[in-house]
């Protein structure tokens, strides 16, 4: 399934790994907000949650970093999103 498909399907968890002040200027509605640097600490909210995952950042980098760290830590279905600009815009369109 594509991206814009897995989003569109409300059946993944977005998560949005910007900093609380970033996500609190905007996100997309029914986003986790995790940033980056506690996703370490916080592992085990990842694996109570509904895969497929998400994750989104403002351009992709840091939600490609999250990416990679939770596919390290044997996720499978986690999927870098890119800009919560645009997994907003495929959740509505």
């Amino acid at each position: 399934m594509r991206l814009d498909e897995l989003i569109k399907s409300n059946k993944a968890t977005i998560v949005d790994v910007r900093t609380r002040d970033e996500f609190r200027g905007g996100n997309v509605v029914g986003s986790v907000n995790i940033p980056l640097n506690e996703i370490p600490q916080r592992i085990e909210e990842f694996k109570a949650m509904n895969q497929p995952i998400v994750l989104c950042c403002l351009s992709g980098g840091r939600s490609g970093q999250a990416t990679m760290y939770l596919m390290q830590q044997g996720f499978e279905d986690v999927h870098n999103g890119g800009s919560w600009m645009d997994v907003n815009f495929y959740k509505n369109n």
